[in-house]
């Protein structure tokens, strides 16, 4: 797939353009931050806030969790589970025990 040089520059004009765009809009959110520094201030303190992070946070570890655990079940013949796991892992496999013979 080759573009023409006429594309190519229509496209990096697109991109500039939109890129100034976001940094106009993140400069008018610094400048009216700057304008009203407790309320920036207060917002990001705020415990109520805190709590709802941490909450939303856990529900996408949760929902990040089922998904995995129905992809490994539907492409594979193992057996899963959802666990913690202090390497970040959010399924592990379960074995079965073997009897000693």
């Amino acid at each position: 797939l080759s573009f023409s040089p006429g594309v190519k520059n229509k496209n990096r004009v697109a991109i500039l353009a939109e890129l100034n765009k976001e940094k106009r809009k993140l400069l008018m959110q610094n400048q009216s931050s700057r304008n009203h520094p407790g309320a920036s201030l207060a917002l990001a303190r705020s415990p109520l806030n805190k709590d709802f992070r941490d909450r939303a946070e856990q529900q996408h570890i949760v929902a990040q969790q089922k998904a995995a655990l129905q992809h490994a079940h539907a492409h594979s013949s193992g057996y899963f589970i959802t666990q913690d796991s202090a390497f970040g892992n959010l399924i592990l496999p379960v074995l079965p025990g073997l009897e000693a013979e």
